[in-house]
């Protein structure tokens, strides 16, 4: 399946974040969709997150993955979202930061300096040790992971063009369908 890298697409707010949702629906086996399924989708992503990133100012230009590195690197992914969204979720999950420590480790023993698999592995770290944790939220429509910097804490989607709009649509058809009936 064929795709483009759009700025939706790093709404997370974080490298870390942005690489955990490139697995769309993740909540919805019979619907989800990895987009790193395909080798070449995973080699175009380094050059996108360098354009949409909200982080791309703090790692520069990214080198794509080697290949002996794609399987530590799915892994790490892997990791960060069984981590975070627990952590998303009010969940103490100290089984699941071994696994995820266990995951950057693994990645940091074997990647180049400016590879999309250090940068993500920093940027979780950095996140981990950050008071932003406790602004870190899951999308209602998408159930994509996203750090909530509104000053209220309020924001509900990770992006409102998107899913925000989807949710407000789908509301006001009930709405209108239930007022005709």
């Amino acid at each position: 399946m064929s795709f483009s890298w759009t700025a939706h697409r790093f709404a997370g707010g974080a490298l870390a974040l942005d690489v955990a949702n490139s697995v769309i629906l993740r909540f919805d086996p019979a619907r989800s969709i990895d987009r790193f399924a395909e080798p070449e989708q995973m080699d175009l992503f380094p050059k996108a997150a360098e354009t949409f990133c909200a982080e791309r100012a703090l790692f520069g230009d990214l080198l794509p993955i080697r290949p002996q590195n794609r399987a530590p690197f799915l892994a790490l992914r892997e990791a960060i979202d069984g981590f975070f969204r627990a952590r998303a979720q009010g969940d103490e999950a100290q089984a699941l930061l071994a696994d995820f420590l266990e995951a950057a480790a693994a990645v940091l023993r074997c990647a180049e300096k400016n590879s999309l698999e250090a940068a993500t592995a920093h940027s979780a770290l950095r996140l981990l040790a950050e008071a932003e944790i406790k602004r870190l939220k899951i999308c209602g429509n998408c159930g994509w992971l996203f750090i909530d910097r509104s000053k209220n804490r309020s924001r509900t989607w990770c992006d409102m063009a998107v899913c925000g709009n989807r949710v407000k649509a789908n509301r006001h058809y009930h709405r209108k369908k239930e007022a005709a009936s």
